[in-house]
């Protein structure tokens, strides 16, 4: 764990290297992800049953690639009713903030008679990525399908691997929750690849979305173009900015909270008090010692976690732009004094009361967001992902009288002598055609 203190001449330079310390983690994965897509791209279905078969020692056929109806049943039955309960307060809360965010189209006549306007489309085939390797996350199935399903995507495909046959019943209970009924027991680049090319299975889709591996996240750098993506993820982060009034505990929870999910997961604390920084810091140390996955938050916290102490809060919020964090918590007295001051981060969490972790699960806005400081450029995941945009213009003579001249003018001066005649003709067409032009 890093700790860096403002006041110290060296902290530029420390903080810089924070800042690139994960760039360069993880493993090069071009080449073999390149060569399954490949494989995938040419025998379809025999590669999807031969690296399900090698990878997550699960025997197919083309047949059994896709969960049935009857399966999917019969996972929903296995869920308890408590949970099946928490399921449809996250779906319901989830669908009425993604409603809400539906846009408008736009169409006017402007003051020389032109019709102009612009008309929001969905599209018609997404398909979803779940992971299911160190953990089960049953709430990005609902993240990722919900806002899809109220874009109005007509065809969500999701493809999660069961390694050994395995499948956690909540996850195709939150499938099911969404609306999703087609459902393949794939999982790596290969399932990226049969959602982007198609299989003799699995038709083709117009974006993939959801998190994965290095592979999964690397097949979508490799697939993008032919389909649409959300984005590459990278390792989850927060930066939690909190004064000395908060129980040190509930801080190193929330910290906490972010490093159980990988090795590579990046907590941040900012905090103008020193000895505030080190409570959280004892805390914990004592929290890691009974927490069910210790062994990965430990790793987390030891190799990315980072203490920064600062005048202020005026500079602490300074440093959390810097970092442009996927979350940022504002535990202080006034946290909408500090929001309003917040330019770079993928979600914000205002308040004592309201720590990240509600977000992940039943908050309502999405918790796919941007990764490794893209919050500087990027947002997160909405219905503006399912849906694309269309523009439209509409003018009769007296519109192109008026306007016509000019997109003449800048066609010549562009060289493009086609451009400039397809309006002048009609230009002249009008002339001949109007009495006493």
């Amino acid at each position: 764990m890093k700790r860096l203190d403002t006041r110290n001449p060296g902290f530029e330079a420390d903080f810089a290297s924070l800042l690139t310390a994960r760039e360069e983690q993880g493993q090069e994965v071009h080449k073999p992800v390149a060569e399954i897509l490949a494989a995938v791209r040419q025998k379809g279905d025999a590669t999807l049953c031969a690296l399900t078969e090698k990878f997550d020692r699960l025997p197919l056929t083309p047949a059994q690639l896709a969960f049935t109806a009857d399966e999917i049943a019969a996972a929903c039955t296995q869920v308890s009713p408590e949970l099946m309960a928490a399921l449809d307060v996250a779906a319901t809360r989830i669908e009425s903030f993604h409603k809400a965010q539906m846009p408008s189209d736009i169409r006017y006549t402007d003051d020389v008679g032109m019709t102009l306007g612009l008309r929001w489309i969905a599209l018609d085939a997404v398909g979803l990525y779940v992971p299911g390797g160190k953990a089960a996350y049953p709430s990005s199935v609902l993240m990722n399908a919900i806002p899809a399903r109220v874009a109005g995507v007509q065809r969500l495909a999701m493809c999660v691997p069961t390694p050994d046959g395995i499948i956690n019943p909540l996850v195709l209970a939150a499938a099911h929750r969404a609306g999703v009924t087609e459902i393949y027991r794939v999982g790596g680049a290969q399932a990226v690849g049969a959602m982007a090319f198609g299989t003799q299975t699995i038709r083709p889709v117009d974006r993939i979305v959801g998190p994965g591996n290095a592979f999964v996240a690397e097949a979508k750098r490799q697939v993008f173009g032919h389909v649409g993506i959300d984005s590459i993820a990278g390792p989850s982060d927060v930066v939690v900015i909190s004064d000395s009034a908060t129980d040190p505990r509930l801080i190193a929870l929330d910290l906490l909270a972010q490093a159980e999910h990988d090795e590579l997961a990046q907590a941040t604390l900012i905090t103008p008090d020193a000895a505030f920084a080190d409570k959280v810091t004892e805390a914990v140390t004592t929290e890691l010692k009974t927490l069910t996955r210790t062994t990965i938050a430990s790793a987390s916290w030891e190799r990315n976690g980072a203490v920064l102490v600062t005048k202020d809060l005026e500079e602490a919020i300074t440093l959390a732009n810097r970092l442009a964090p996927e979350h940022l918590e504002l535990m202080v007295d006034d946290p909408e004094a500090l929001f309003a001051k917040v330019r770079h981060a993928g979600a914000v969490f205002l308040g004592r009361f309201c720590p990240e972790a509600v977000g992940d699960y039943v908050g309502g806005p999405n918790h796919v967001l941007p990764t490794s400081r893209t919050a500087r450029f990027a947002s997160g995941l909405s219905v503006f992902d399912f849906m694309k945009r269309t523009t439209f213009l509409a003018g009769g003579p007296d519109a192109l009288r008026r306007i016509g001249p000019a997109g003449v003018a800048l066609a010549q001066a562009e060289g493009l002598e086609a451009h400039a005649l397809s309006i002048s003709a009609r230009l002249d067409a009008l002339v001949q055609t109007t009495p006493n032009a």
